[in-house]
């Protein structure tokens, strides 16, 4: 071979390489309109023969794979410059089209509005319970803000608070958060210790292990007994704060213990012994764990506390869901469980953003 000469199959400095965006978008074309064309043939025959209202299921997991497949044929040849967009899409156009089945087959008698009632019902109802004041209950969902300005003026503070403090949503939050830190911090530091401490592992982990699949409703009568108050706000924090105690207190110490000793090692080569080796190895290393189950424990309290409200409560979201459950009003109770869900991304999202504040080293 020559010196001039270049190996088969590598292409020529003066040759440009092939960068061909539109010979990329053809196979995508003809794929697309491949499974644009199945689609309208599955979903024509099924509304032609009258059998969708019988496989309605059927019909939908059709729907389902087909735009499943589309998607995946896009995500492929997607650009990196969009493919955020592209995520940001999929996670919120799903939610989209369920709900607009979910329409769509209660609208056709499939099933009953009754039970299932359409989207569109729940929308007003939860319009309703926003802007509304339920005078038995002296309650509102979140409270009545709109009278602020006009309360300032006469009753100060103490009336804007009072209007706040009717809402259910912030009751909910106030049990949920005072929970979660009360349980979270202490549970995290015995986590740590357990973790680095073989001894007080070995004593606590299997006492630990037993009580934290204990039902936190089972043992809420037991807490009751605890208070002078059995039904203030009381024993309702502390069940939240025992729910996310064990759950972070086990998380952590997983997370300390498969700390890869690679690290422990490189941080006593350059000196850090101690709370130095404690701060800069250590914490960080276990962090990515120790924030995996804050997720799971912020569900959890968030679950209990629900739970609780259903059961001994005057105010929260989840009284207010069971309370429409007992009047048979399905719409304003699936209303309080739409409530439940946007809390729980809401709060998601909250301890997310404190996460890339505390790791912005962690880019995943």
């Amino acid at each position: 071979m020559s010196a001039g000469a270049v190996p088969p199959g590598i292409p020529a400095i003066d040759e440009p390489l092939e960068q061909d965006p539109a010979g990329r978008r053809r196979p995508l074309a003809r794929g697309l309109l491949t499974l644009a064309a199945a689609a309208a043939v599955w979903n024509a025959l099924l509304v032609a023969t009258g059998l969708w209202r019988h496989v309605w299921w059927l019909w939908l997991f059709g729907d389902f794979l087909l735009i499943v497949l589309a998607a995946e044929r896009i995500g492929r040849v997607i650009s990196p410059r969009r493919r955020k967009l592209y995520e940001r899409t999929l996670a919120l156009g799903f939610p989209v089209l369920a709900i607009a089945a979910w329409q769509l087959v209660v609208d056709a008698g499939i099933l009953n509005p009754l039970w299932f009632p359409q989207p569109t019902r729940i929308a007003r109802a939860l319009w309703e319970l926003t802007v509304s004041y339920d005078r038995f209950s002296q309650t509102s969902l979140i409270g009545r803000p709109w009278l602020i300005p006009q309360v300032l003026g006469t009753d100060g503070l103490a009336g804007a608070w009072k209007l706040i403090a009717e809402g259910h949503v912030w009751a909910t939050l106030g049990r949920v958060f005072a929970g979660f830190v009360i349980g979270a911090v202490p549970g995290i530091l015995l986590g740590i210790v357990m973790g680095i401490n073989q001894t007080v592992r070995l004593m606590l982990d299997t006492t630990l292990s037993a009580i934290y699949v204990l039902p936190k409703i089972a043992i809420f009568p037991i807490v009751m007994l605890m208070f002078a108050d059995p039904f203030g706000e009381g024993p309702k924090i502390v069940v939240v704060a025992l729910s996310v105690f064990f759950l972070m207190t086990i998380n952590t110490m997983a997370g300390v213990r498969d700390i890869d000793p690679v690290f422990l090692m490189a941080g006593r080569n350059y000196g850090a012994r101690g709370l130095q080796l404690f701060r800069h190895v250590i914490i960080p290393a276990a962090m990515p764990v120790i924030f995996a189950g804050l997720r799971l424990a912020l569900g959890t309290a968030l679950i209990v506390i629900i739970s609780v409200e259903f059961l001994r409560a005057k105010q929260g979201v989840g009284y207010m869901t069971f309370y429409y459950w007992e009047v048979l009003n399905p719409e304003k109770m699936y209303a309080g469980l739409f409530v439940v869900m946007v809390l729980g991304v809401v709060l998601t999202m909250a301890l997310q953003w404190v996460q890339r504040k505390v790791m912005p080293w962690d880019r995943g």
